[in-house]
């Protein structure tokens, strides 16, 4: 569920709540119980990118990275002193 901002027009006081898209708006404060709140418009915490995201966009990437993953058990990180326990 999305999670939208409010401030009040007549306190300033403000607040999240989480609702549904298809919820109606949240109307009165919490705090000065005056039916002035406002929903903000507010950046998101992430950002997609690319073509898109697909099931096979991963597949792809975790064959590429098997490589790395020989040449990790193979060498040390600098005689063991970071205590990761690599020899």
């Amino acid at each position: 569920m999305p999670i939208y901002e409010y401030r009040c027009g007549a306190c300033g006081h403000e607040m999240e709540a989480m609702q549904k898209m298809s919820d109606d708006p949240l109307q009165n404060c919490p705090v000065c119980k005056e039916s002035r709140l406002k929903k903000l418009i507010s950046a998101t915490g992430f950002r997609l990118k690319g073509k898109g995201w697909y099931e096979t966009d991963f597949k792809n990437s975790k064959k590429s990275s098997g490589s790395g993953s020989s040449s990790k058990s193979g060498g040390s990180c600098g005689g063991g002193s970071c205590g990761c326990g690599a020899s």
